[in-house]
């Protein structure tokens, strides 16, 4: 683990949260906070610097604080990001239809710090990989990294992933590894990883197996906590060599179901527990928040530099209204086998997080989008049986009625 020096700025919050783990000898231990107190070898840079980790195998030392620059139109805040001493941006292709990545080779190239950052970029969503022969996909991945570094302004990008994958089978698909490793091989990309949103300790483990990806970018936040398999596959991917980053580590975003059980506790605080929550787990590299101005930057800075929780937090972490409150759904699939419309109910559930909970409407659509039409929307007659089957007690009916009225 190294530090490095920085200034400080911060960010936005977004809320949302929830736990549950017992883990052995931790029976007595409030469930969010039972992860934190199992690992968490440095908790706090002695000096205040900023706290600096290694993406596994790929040796790539980066801040654990990154910018998720996904929901940002806001250039400006690209550069006070650097300023405060971020180190690592990512982004995606079809993010803004592609304006998001231009918006970030905009001010790294004027900057002239290229050499100072990491870019991250995702590429091959599941709508363009539909009905894909393996000729076809190979040109495809092709041209979808040079549309992306044309974007960039680059020659390279630190991490090229294939985005958004659901499936074990794609995770060994040989196809896929092999046009990866060519855009590798070509100097286009530093490192090869993979996007993951559900299904992720499976899909975590196949990596791990197929011994051909770099880094996982992957959903984490301390909801997960009582899942005793993603947190295995967490573990094995970290010993491993293969680097992680963490996603939605706000577990939803800002706008709870139940907002009357965040009343004993403000944004900063709700903010700082749930990233010192998933940053304890020192498999995780770092996080990648999204933050639109200074405040929010200013607040996420602060954690890069000092892990150890307050008595505050740990009363937030160890909260069982908020883990009521929360319904984060996790994206662990459990409520496919019992549609019987084989509805894609994950995607659904992502679809509305990204519209009623982020306000990010452009994401949203997307969302939908890549869904097959005979597992969409449409599909869905609104029965009680995903929301009975839920592990997370998440009201998937209501939602459902939601979406229906946003996107019918």
């Amino acid at each position: 683990m190294n530090s490095k020096n920085s200034n400080l700025t911060r960010r936005k919050f977004l809320a949302t949260s929830a736990a549950g783990l017992a883990s052995a000898g931790l029976a007595n231990i409030a469930p969010g906070l039972a992860v934190a107190q199992t690992s968490a070898e440095t908790k706090q840079s002695a000096t205040g610097e900023i706290i600096y980790r290694t993406l596994g195998r790929t040796g790539m030392k980066i801040p654990i604080v990154s910018m998720g620059s996904g929901a940002s139109t806001n250039a400006g805040m690209v550069q006070a990001a650097y300023e405060a001493g971020v180190r690592h941006f990512d982004s995606a292709a079809n993010y803004q239809l592609g304006a998001n990545e231009q918006m970030i080779g905009r001010v790294i190239k004027k900057l002239g710090i290229r050499d100072k950052v990491n870019i991250g970029t995702k590429i091959y969503t599941p709508a363009e990989r539909r009905n894909m022969t393996p000729d076809l996909a190979k040109k495809k991945l092709l041209k979808l990294i040079e549309g992306s570094l044309k974007r960039l302004r680059t020659d390279y990008v630190d991490i090229i992933y294939f985005h958004d994958v659901n499936s074990a089978d794609d995770v060994k698909d040989p196809v896929v590894i092999e046009a990866f490793n060519y855009i590798k091989e070509q100097g286009k990309a530093r490192a090869i990883g993979i996007t993951t949103h559900s299904n992720m300790a499976a899909v975590i483990n196949e990596a791990v197996s197929a011994k051909a990806w770099d880094v996982i970018l992957t959903s984490f936040n301390f909801t997960m906590a009582d899942d005793a398999e993603m947190m295995a596959a967490v573990k094995n991917a970290g010993e491993n060599g293969i680097g992680l980053i963490a996603m939605k580590v706000m577990a939803g975003g800002g706008r709870w179901p139940n907002p009357e059980t965040r009343q004993d506790y403000d944004n900063a605080l709700i903010t700082t527990a749930m990233f010192k929550w998933i940053l304890r787990n020192e498999q995780i590299t770092t996080i990648i928040p999204g933050f639109n101005n200074h405040e929010q930057l200013r607040l996420d800075i602060t954690v890069a530099s000092n892990l150890e929780l307050n008595e505050r937090e740990k009363k937030f972490l160890s909260d069982n209204r908020i883990t009521l409150s929360m319904g984060f759904c996790r994206q662990c699939k459990k409520c496919l086998a019992s549609c019987p419309n084989d509805v894609d109910v994950p995607n659904l559930m992502r679809t509305h997080m990204y519209a009623a909970q982020y306000g990010d409407f452009r994401l949203a659509r997307n969302t939908i989008d890549g869904i097959p039409k005979n597992q969409g929307l449409v599909n869905c007659t609104s029965c009680p049986t995903c929301t009975a089957e839920c592990t997370n007690t998440v009201d998937i009916g209501r939602r459902i009625e939601e979406l229906k009225l946003m996107y019918a």
